[in-house]
């Protein structure tokens, strides 16, 4: 080999280690840190336990998912419950859960039988406790948007513009 093949190949090959090092330092700066899961709950271990209770008696996840347990053979376009206490306050909930016509507080675009029933005839002390769970299931700050926009995309069906 000669002298200046020598020299085109060792250029070469500093331009290739030269590239791989910009890659390999492009890959490390850009990586994306996980944040762990957005969801959580502030409902202390008894009160999300009496609340499930009420939960599971009502079948709610029939339509419902919530900790990304759903009933696997129903594809009911219902609002997914995590981080909802994030858009909601206990209030609020309470008002939903005694209304007559929950479509009047939320309307859907669901046929009759799958729209939101009225948790009216349920004791006041079941509905409140309903409502303090609903309200203490939580989204992070970083993920509170997607929340709004899952929440509105299955409510309206229309693309969510915030």
């Amino acid at each position: 080999m000669k002298r200046g093949e020598k020299v085109v190949l060792g250029i070469i090959a500093v331009v290739v280690l030269i590239l791989m090092a910009r890659n390999f330092w492009s890959i490390e700066t850009t990586k994306v840190k996980d944040r762990g899961i957005p969801y959580y709950s502030t409902a202390t271990p008894e009160q999300a336990r009496d609340a499930m209770v009420i939960y599971d008696q009502n079948n709610c996840k029939k339509c419902h998912s919530l900790w990304t347990v759903k009933d696997l053979m129903e594809s009911v376009p219902a609002p997914i419950l995590d981080g909802i206490g994030s858009l909601h306050d206990e209030e609020w909930f309470y008002r939903y859960f005694s209304a007559a016509d929950p479509q009047s507080i939320v309307p859907s675009r669901l046929k009759k039988e799958w729209r939101m029933p009225s948790y009216q005839q349920l004791p006041e002390h079941d509905r409140h406790v309903l409502a303090s769970y609903m309200a203490s299931l939580k989204v992070k700050d970083w993920y509170l948007e997607e929340t709004r926009k899952a929440e509105y995309e299955k409510l309206t069906g229309k693309a969510y513009k915030p």
